[in-house]
């Protein structure tokens, strides 16, 4: 049963700490922006503007694909060893802009700053997408969602620089 469980664990491990790495980025710019999420409630809002719970469950969902896709293109290390490093550059890119863009948006309250910034992380996912593609096409299909997510939150962005 050791072994059984030890082969377990090196089979999934990758998508395991790839999960984990994804939703900790996401958790940690939740925390740092909780105390000033109420501002969504306050300020005036576009239409087809979401309920607020809506977000943390969309969010862990994109955070769980994103970890599971770059388990998918980690894996392919050794076939594809520089396509697989520019990849996964890229990935830990967007996750950074995406960790940063809460905060801007929440706790400055930078609606236009966030907005541009938004635009520099969607033409991010997009370039992390047709890498990935080049890789593992199902790899890069699990990001669409995420693309089609932040499309929708640039809407959401700009509107509301525009309405505040």
């Amino acid at each position: 049963m050791f072994i059984f469980g030890g082969l377990m664990w090196q089979k999934y491990k990758p998508y395991i700490l790839s999960v984990l790495v994804a939703l900790a980025v996401g958790g940690l710019s939740a925390l740092l922006t909780s105390g000033n999420m109420n501002l969504y409630e306050k300020i005036n809002r576009p239409p087809l503007s979401p309920p607020s719970i809506l977000f943390p469950i969309v969010w862990t969902i994109l955070y769980i694909l994103m970890g599971i896709s770059s388990a998918m293109i980690f894996l392919q290390k050794e076939k594809y060893p520089k396509e697989v490093s520019e990849a996964l550059f890229t990935y830990t890119t967007q996750l950074f802009f995406n960790f940063f863009w809460s905060i801007l948006f929440f706790n400055f309250e930078a609606y236009l700053l966030s907005f541009v910034w938004l635009i520099c992380l969607w033409m991010l996912i997009l370039t992390m997408i047709i890498r990935f593609y080049k890789i593992s096409p199902p790899a890069a299909y699990l990001q669409i969602p995420y693309l089609i997510w932040v499309t929708f939150a640039g809407y959401l962005n700009l509107m509301i620089y525009l309405l505040n």
